[in-house]
């Protein structure tokens, strides 16, 4: 039965394994939902505390990003300090760990809140970027594409006085520096003059319909839903738990804290997501 809003319980890691292989030997064919929680032991900050809410200001939104000067010059002169902790990251045990999930045949697709790609290095390979990727540069006017190292060096290069900074990294490539950034020089796009935005979807920006649609088969094709890491705040996310229990779809989360879909869930599992999913694999 779906758990209410009793008080949070946590689990031991080999009680949450044993819990979570029965859970996918019994519902085999699963559509994975990760967040940010799947990529914080690789050194990529998360957003929000283990009651969902939120540990530092908001992103930069969709809107502010397009509609204002200031607002573009102060997140990438932010990301001059944030951009290189997601680039040199590299992929955890639970990054390895859901890729192995995926090799037993457990995965028929793995839906990813994050934008750092580091399940891709782990050697998952079907996997759908909901919010987009943070290593690629999109012009909002022409559609032009580039690297987003290649308009990293291009704002460091046309704003040598801001090497000297350092700060605390942020969520998505953000850094937590508050400066002048009046006279920060931005790139804009070499086709066009376009304005440059990482090809993330922004807070108050909606994820493209037909990547929704494509999800929402598989969920619709799987025999459950199995979401890792995430506290399921952002709509994006928890219309999966919604439609799956619409559809009958039995629902696990494995996560440090509570989800907006507590209420929703079949096996709720508040416990170490690496060491959960090792014990887990070890069963399967």
């Amino acid at each position: 039965m779906p758990v209410g809003d009793e008080p949070l319980v946590s689990h031991e890691p080999g009680q949450a394994g044993e819990l979570l292989a029965d859970f996918i030997r019994r519902h085999p064919r699963l559509l994975i939902l990760t967040g940010a929680g799947v990529s914080t032991d690789s050194g990529i900050p998360d957003y929000r505390d283990g009651e969902g809410s939120w540990k530092r200001k908001q992103p930069v939104q969709h809107g502010e990003f397009m509609a204002s000067l200031p607002t573009r010059q102060r997140y990438w002169g932010r990301s001059l300090i944030g951009w290189p902790v997601i680039r040199n990251a590299s992929p955890n045990p639970a990054h390895r760990q859901i890729a192995e999930l995926e090799a037993l045949g457990h995965s028929d697709l793995l839906v990813t809140q994050n934008v750092d790609r580091l399940h891709q290095k782990a050697g998952s390979r079907t996997v759908m970027d909901l919010h987009g990727r943070a290593d690629e540069v999109i012009c909002m006017a022409c559609g032009e594409r580039s690297t987003r190292d290649l308009v990293h060096q291009r704002c460091a290069d046309l704003n040598p006085g801001f090497g000297g900074y350092s700060a605390t990294a942020a969520p998505d490539g953000d850094a937590d520096l508050e400066v002048d950034f009046s006279r920060f020089d931005i790139a804009d796009c070499e086709a066009c003059g376009g304005i440059l935005k990482p090809d993330v979807v922004f807070f108050g920006d909606y994820v493209p319909k037909q990547r929704v649609y494509s999800a929402l088969d598989a969920l619709k094709a799987s025999d459950g839903l199995l979401v890792i890491g995430s506290s399921l705040m952002v709509y994006s996310g928890f219309r999966f738990c919604r439609y799956a229990t619409e559809w009958s779809r039995p629902i696990a989360t494995l996560n440090l804290g509570r989800t907006r879909a507590d209420s929703l869930v079949d096996l709720k599992l508040n416990a170490s997501i690496s060491e959960t999913l090792e014990h887990t694999l070890q069963q399967l």
